[in-house]
């Protein structure tokens, strides 16, 4: 069975989102379409901010970018291996011209996970 949220509940979750606006700001969330960066992208997305956010897989990252747009989210997407200092120069540009210049928010979530013997 379905339940209606009060009013009381409906101005409360009103008030959290206008006590928490991040209407007009910008964000980059680096490794944004899985887990925790996922779930930063749709909270800052979910709190009005627009969001930048890169991947190394581009089919995971155009899948992320239409569920996100599904949600009235405001989210762009790059591929980009921040390994690499060429794409990350690249990723700067991208956000650069998206944003005009201004960054209000940086999430560096990206990781890469590498086991190695401790001679190594």
């Amino acid at each position: 069975m379905a339940t209606m949220a009060t009013g009381e509940e409906q101005s409360s979750s009103s008030n959290r989102v206008q006590k928490w606006s991040l209407h007009g700001k910008t964000a980059l969330v680096t490794g944004g379409t899985r887990g925790i960066g996922s779930a930063i992208v749709e909270e800052l997305a979910g709190f009005g901010a627009s969001v930048h956010t890169c991947s190394r897989n581009k089919k995971e990252l155009d899948e992320k970018i239409q569920e996100w747009e599904a949600k009235g989210f405001k989210v762009t997407g790059s591929v980009c291996d921040l390994f690499s200092k060429e794409q990350r120069e690249e990723l700067i540009h991208t956000v650069s011209s998206v944003f005009e210049g201004k960054l209000n928010i940086l999430v560096n979530n990206a990781a890469i996970s590498m086991i190695k013997r401790t001679a190594d």
